[in-house]
């Protein structure tokens, strides 16, 4: 263990004879007197970091409170990275790394306003893993991270906790609870697909009014849905019948996309989902479309026409003139499925293109189940780097089984009508999939963006 000296605890002269003794190793600046009295601050904050040994490990892990999950890097390369978003500007005095086996020799802590400039608060050239504490800091900002310059092992770094401490200074408001600063940081979206069978909620079965008294109950920023919003064949009727009577009353804050349904219905392809939904399956005059919120650029696909270059070329423009951190996509053909329809190889091709983009998530419908699936590339290859994908068609049509597990599949329930509670970050993301007697069936791990 390594302990920070604190300001006011000696003299000059002590304090110097004190970093004499330390060779050099250790490296503090001094800040206010009783700094450790300060709070936590770092707690449940958006976290990111330069890479992660699996999703099991994510940047986040480090700051959940608990001394049991970890942050873990790749093997074998320096150097690495963890950082805490801590919501607003901040005066730090204190920070408490617990280290796992795998420790770091040489880092520094550091600072930073935006994120991009960052000032060193401490350096550690000798560390032995363990329990390293830093004390009397006076650092200015609202990111603050550990960057790795030498392992201590032959693995990578890992850390079951990082602590920051310290004081909100002022001059931004400060965080809310579940992090980020009200307005610009935090927010939830309620997503679900394969919705409104043709029933009404006179009929005890009829699931679709169920999930849309849950998806308002919930109240996100928005809604998304993955498609086939309106059976059997999405006649502007049919829309008009059930799904307006249920889902519709949030039309307003919704994002579509079309789903194959939407496809049949006889007064041509798309017709009565384009004369329900209007400018809102339309802003941008296609199908297919593109917005931000906060950190993060969302990009609606229509997979009925993945086949079509005016699309996969839109795609691609769209995507270069991003400039947010953070990316999900979403549309109806899932390309990794258990359930009855199973692989959709359509959306291999736009899975290629968002991969190279370092796209985040992806949520699908189609198959009437819930499913997640691991980090992974195009080609179904398990990765750090790789794209989470949801199947969610379970907004209120028939449940479809699980015919054949695939790959890389971590959870999978069929028979549950439900929504996908979907909580973004400034730097990640992390989900709960809700049923809807209210009870939370699958919760995710939380995930950093690329």
């Amino acid at each position: 263990m390594h302990q920070g000296i604190t300001a006011g605890r000696a003299r000059i002269g002590v304090y110097a004879a004190v970093l004499a003794l330390l060779g050099g190793l250790l490296l503090g600046w001094s800040g206010r007197a009783g700094a450790a009295a300060d709070p936590l601050l770092s707690k449940g904050r958006a976290a990111a970091a330069s890479s992660t040994e699996g999703s099991s490990y994510a940047a986040a892990k480090a700051f959940d409170g608990s001394g049991s999950t970890r942050w873990a890097s790749a093997e074998g390369k320096d150097p690495q990275w963890l950082q805490v978003d801590l919501g607003a500007s901040a005066d730090v005095s204190r920070i408490k790394l617990s280290w796992e086996a795998a420790y770091a020799r040489a880092y520094r802590l550091e600072v930073s306003a935006d994120g991009a400039t960052w000032s060193p608060v401490a350096t550690e050239k000798a560390g032995d893993g363990g329990t390293d504490e830093f004390t009397g800091l006076s650092g200015k900002g609202r990111y603050v991270r550990m960057y790795g310059t030498a392992r201590g092992t032959s693995y990578g770094y890992s850390l079951y906790e990082m602590e920051v401490y310290g004081t909100f200074d002022g001059s931004t408001p400060s965080p809310s609870p579940s992090g980020g600063t009200p307005g610009t940081g935090a927010f939830t979206v309620v997503a679900a697909g394969d919705i409104a069978a043709r029933c009404t909620a006179a009929d005890s079965g009829c699931a679709h009014p169920k999930t849309a008294a849950l998806a308002q109950r919930i109240d996100p920023a928005f809604y998304l849905t993955m498609g086939d919003s309106q059976y059997d064949d999405a006649r502007l009727s049919d829309f008009k019948n059930y799904y307006d009577k249920t889902w519709g009353a949030f039309k307003a804050k919704t994002h579509p996309v079309p789903g194959n349904h939407e496809t049949y219905d006889p007064a041509g392809p798309l017709s009565g989902y384009k004369s329900y939904f209007g400018a809102i399956a339309y802003p941008q005059g296609k199908s297919y479309y593109s917005y931000d919120r906060g950190n993060w650029h969302f990009v609606a696909l229509d997979s009925n026409s993945f086949d079509q270059s005016a699309q996969i070329d839109w795609l691609k423009a769209d995507l270069a003139a991003n400039a947010k951190k953070c990316v999900a996509a979403y549309w109806h053909h899932p390309l990794y499925s258990s359930g009855g329809h199973g692989n959709d190889p359509v959306s291999k091709p736009v899975w290629k293109i968002l991969y190279a983009a370092r796209a985040d998530l992806v949520l699908n419908g189609h198959d009437h189940h819930y499913e997640r699936f691991a980090p992974q590339d195009p080609d179904g290859k398990a990765t750090a780097d790789g794209m989470v994908e949801i199947v969610g068609g379970t907004g209120g049509a028939e449940p479809y089984p699980i015919e054949q597990v695939q790959p890389n599949s971590q959870k999978r329930i069929s028979g549950d009508y439900g929504v996908l509670k979907l909580d973004f970050t400034d730097t990640g993301y992390s989900w709960t999939y809700v049923g809807t007697d209210g009870q939370v069936k699958d919760t995710s791990p939380t995930y950093s963006c690329h």
